[in-house]
């Protein structure tokens, strides 16, 4: 079977594919809601480590950035054993304490658009829970991979 290439919202994502299994099935015999919040989860977060933000180093700057809000629109449904593709970019980033990523899923092989998200997330300290500024270490890496207003890489 060809592969469709999807119609993606923003140039340059970054793409998570995934192999829908029977584990992420529910009983209305189609990925659960919560899976496909898990898939923008794992994709988040690998977007952060090609950035060279991981864990480890969120400890060593005692800075996280945790989900303050997702707006999520399920479009269509996935089911077992099909491939899909988890895609984000960082669209927005007020360099303070706020970052805002789309997503996008989709099935290739036929195109379609499963979901579309945004969620903004906010720059916590880890010893003490609270909002705090990003370090200049978020700053440049997180506000580096912003895509600019007509799709581009910001410098």
């Amino acid at each position: 079977m060809e592969l469709v290439m999807p119609d993606w919202d923003h140039p340059q994502p970054f793409i998570l594919s995934i192999k829908v299994s029977a584990g992420d099935i529910d009983e209305l015999g189609h990925v659960n809601n919560a899976t496909y919040v898990r898939w923008m989860e794992i994709c988040a977060w690998r977007h952060s480590e090609s950035l060279h933000l991981s864990m480890c180093d969120y400890r060593r700057l005692d800075r996280a950035m945790v989900v303050l809000r997702h707006e999520i629109d399920y479009l269509a449904a996935a089911f077992a054993n099909e491939q899909i593709q988890v895609a984000t970019w960082i669209v927005k980033s007020d360099g303070k304490l706020r970052l805002t990523r789309h997503f996008q899923i989709t099935r290739p092989d036929d195109g379609l658009t499963l979901l579309r998200a945004q969620s903004t997330f906010v720059c916590m300290e880890l010893s003490s829970g609270r909002a705090k500024r990003m370090p200049e270490e978020f700053i440049s890496r997180y506000g580096g991979a912003v895509i600019g207003e007509k799709g581009s890489l910001c410098d």
